[in-house]
């Protein structure tokens, strides 16, 4: 029961990183300049190794299995970041 608490804890905190990542990526995409897309990917970086560090700190005080967490945490981070690039590619439809 622990290990299924550690991941959904991660996939959970994992997902609120991502997203928030695509927001950062769409205002930069938005501005529609080389520097706003460049600061875009350090700030994205710096949050995914603090939400990645913040999981490997709190390891202790969690309720939920450390490495079921952080592999949960981990594996969202990468599949959602993939998934909102994605989405962010496609064109609007325009009606």
């Amino acid at each position: 029961m622990k290990y299924l608490i550690g991941a959904v804890i991660g996939l959970l905190w994992g997902a609120l990183i991502a997203w928030l990542n695509s927001r950062i990526n769409k205002k930069a995409i938005e501005k529609n300049s080389t520097k706003a897309i460049m600061t875009a990917n350090i700030t994205r970086t710096v949050i995914d190794i603090a939400a990645l560090g913040s999981v490997f700190l709190l390891r202790n005080v969690l309720p939920g299995n450390f490495e079921a967490t952080i592999v949960g945490t981990a594996a969202s981070l990468g599949l959602l970041t993939v998934y909102f690039a994605y989405r962010l590619s496609k064109p609007e439809k325009k009606e």
